[in-house]
């Protein structure tokens, strides 16, 4: 039996989240804990899993409080490792009128780009049920080394492997470079959740089910979800397509984390129920489960600290129930 339901590797930063106008008319900005890895283990942690992250961070104050966060959340942090030279890796989250938002990184570079082969701890990902990981740990070459061992020590102990492709373009040196790298993610997870803008760029398909197709030609990955903002989302499962409302909600304040919460409900069904022989009924609770948790978070700021608890996540899936018997 392993010891860890979840194992994820990436990055670890500071989101400057736009909070309010100062008296002297200037933008003000909260530091909230992020990283799209770690948020999906923050969602994980509290829907009862036992999680742990492997990353870096630089050994200054935000450092410092990114380690605190995930002890306080009850994420294993023995492999954030503290980068004496390079500083934690910050982003500022721009935020539109609908919600959506805008990223500007300070990566030039960042701790967790620091992260080395040498570094990844064998023995935690040899006991772990689920890997998962992205690809802004494959935006530089060391990084890319590292997550790369890790997914090999992951095929060989037989853990079910997840990626969440998270293109973020102004990292990488060309979006060709980042294509490269999402299509050998491709080739090595047996759960990929990746978003609508994802699909459609890496495939150059319109149609999110011949993008899916257009993977599937390539490559053999037994679950695809594919979120689509306020479109819902959907699951493919062998021959089965599978599509979920979305929950809109009138309090959106921002998006950012959405992906990760919704991403961290579908690898706490797999935890739960596995990969194999998956009915459209258990697909569809699982996709409506993973919408309903994406929509509470929009309600706040930031994502890592404030995930949802299961009961707020069934208690709006049956309000919504309740109002469509009415």
């Amino acid at each position: 039996m392993k010891s860890y339901d979840v194992t994820a590797l990436g990055e670890l930063l500071i989101d400057f989240t736009e909070n309010g106008i100062s008296g002297q008319g200037n933008p003000m900005f909260e530091a909230n804990p992020g990283g799209a890895p770690c948020n999906v283990l923050a969602m994980l942690t509290k829907l009862g899993h036992k999680t742990a992250f492997i990353g870096k961070v630089g050994n200054d104050f935000f450092g410092k409080q990114l380690k605190a966060t995930l002890d306080e959340l009850g994420i294993n942090s023995d492999h954030l490792l503290m980068d004496d030279k390079i500083h934690t890796t910050l982003a500022l989250v721009h935020t539109y009128p609908d919600g959506d938002r805008d990223f500007s990184f300070y990566r030039n570079p960042g701790a967790d780009m620091m992260l080395t082969e040498e570094e990844v701890p064998e023995t935690l990902i040899r006991d772990s049920r689920i890997f998962h990981y992205g690809t802004l740990s494959m935006t530089d070459e060391g990084v890319r080394a590292a997550t790369k061992k890790a997914i090999q020590i992951a095929e060989e102990s037989g853990a079910i492997i997840s990626l969440d492709p998270n293109l973020r373009p102004p990292l990488w040196n060309t979006l060709e470079e980042a294509r490269e790298q999402v299509l050998y993610g491709l080739a090595h997870c047996q759960v990929l959740k990746i978003s609508d803008n994802e699909i459609q760029w890496l495939t150059g398909e319109e149609d999110f089910t011949a993008g899916v197709n257009w993977i599937r030609s390539r490559f053999d990955i037994k679950l695809i979800l594919v979120s689509m903002g306020r479109e819902g989302s959907r699951a493919y499962y062998g021959d089965k397509m599978v599509e979920a409302a979305p929950f809109l909600q009138e309090k959106t304040i921002e998006t950012t984390g959405a992906g990760d919460t919704f991403g961290g409900c579908i690898l706490h069904y797999v935890a739960e129920h596995g990969l194999d022989h998956l009915t459209e009924e258990q697909l569809s609770d699982m996709l409506t489960f993973a919408n309903g948790a994406a929509s509470l978070i929009t309600t706040k700021k930031g994502a890592l600290r404030v995930m949802p608890e299961e009961k707020e996540i069934e208690g709006l899936i049956k309000s919504r129930a309740v109002h469509d018997k009415a």
